[in-house]
């Protein structure tokens, strides 16, 4: 089986446990998630599936798209419920006020992680170094917002948000700044991640439905997954030859430096880019 399959992960669990489960129901080692879903976090999760697991980097940094919920008058050290309270505003913003103060995130902004997160500092994740209490020294982040805007509000102190952002943004650590912004404090009290790059949570399987049938019926075969590359037709003496790293030099139609799909005898055999004007196979996929 070699695919990527689209799983609505719920509330509560670890994306490393939908991973183990999906590895039990079909037997199969080589199992990833493309992207890490907090415990906290429900929504999409891509599953790669035997020889797709290669593609990680390539889908790495896709953008995002979340509906969240901040509640503002508080803040907790990891700036989700899960936290103690380290900070308390009685000042909670209005809608009309929020709507303009989450215009002045668009577009590239840096952003402080949260000291509760998988950054790495000397080799040591940034929350295990927290938790010993322990001083850390974090470097603001290029991220990009593409679009951020107030849904609704849900009660007095609390309002949900869509936020459509590049790969590496922390929504709970957007939840502090706009917190900030607004001369409060803000906390995220929940969060569903509605696309990840090309996949939507409308297209997911809900884990709650996982079995090995399902699993292979919503399979999203490599030709699919890999439709938004441009592609490249190689015979087979050249790819015998790249696969024995001999220098090829293709077409001069093949841009520099922009991943392509091999193609060999009607089948996908990896991803590939020229160069200094060689061709070469960066990803084999069979």
């Amino acid at each position: 089986m070699i695919g990527i399959v689209n799983i609505n992960k719920p509330k509560g669990i670890s994306s490393s446990k939908v991973v183990l489960a999906i590895k039990h129901l079909i037997n199969e080692k080589k199992v990833g998630h493309l992207g890490t879903l907090d415990p906290l976090a429900s929504g999409v999760l891509p599953i790669a599936i035997g020889r797709a697991t290669r593609l990680f980097d390539f889908f790495l940094k896709k953008s995002k798209t979340y509906i969240a919920t901040f509640r503002f008058g508080i803040e907790t050290d990891t700036l989700d419920l899960e936290g103690n309270v380290i900070k308390t505003s009685e000042n909670i913003p209005s809608k009309s006020q929020l709507d303009i103060a989450v215009k002045s995130f668009l577009g590239n902004i840096l952003q402080m992680p949260p000291i509760y997160s998988s950054k790495k500092i000397n080799g040591q994740t940034a929350y295990k170094l927290a938790r010993k209490g322990q001083n850390i020294d974090l470097k603001p982040c290029n991220i990009h917002i593409y679009k951020f805007k107030v849904l609704r509000k849900i009660d007095e102190v609390t309002f949900e948000f869509l936020i459509d952002c590049s790969s590496g943004t922390y929504i709970r650590a957007l939840a502090r700044d706009l917190g900030e912004k607004v001369f409060s404090c803000a906390t995220m009290t929940s969060l569903i991640r509605i696309r990840s790059g090309g996949f939507d949570i409308k297209n997911a399987l809900d884990y709650d439905k996982l079995s090995a049938e399902n699993i292979s019926k919503n399979l999203i075969p490599l030709e699919k997954v890999l439709e938004e590359f441009k592609k490249v037709e190689i015979s087979k003496d050249i790819y015998f030859k790249l696969k024995n790293g001999q220098k090829i030099n293709l077409e001069k139609f093949i841009c520099k430096n922009e991943n392509y799909v091999v193609e060999c005898d009607g089948r996908i055999v990896g991803i590939g880019k020229k160069t200094d004007n060689y061709f070469k196979i960066t990803t084999y996929l069979e």
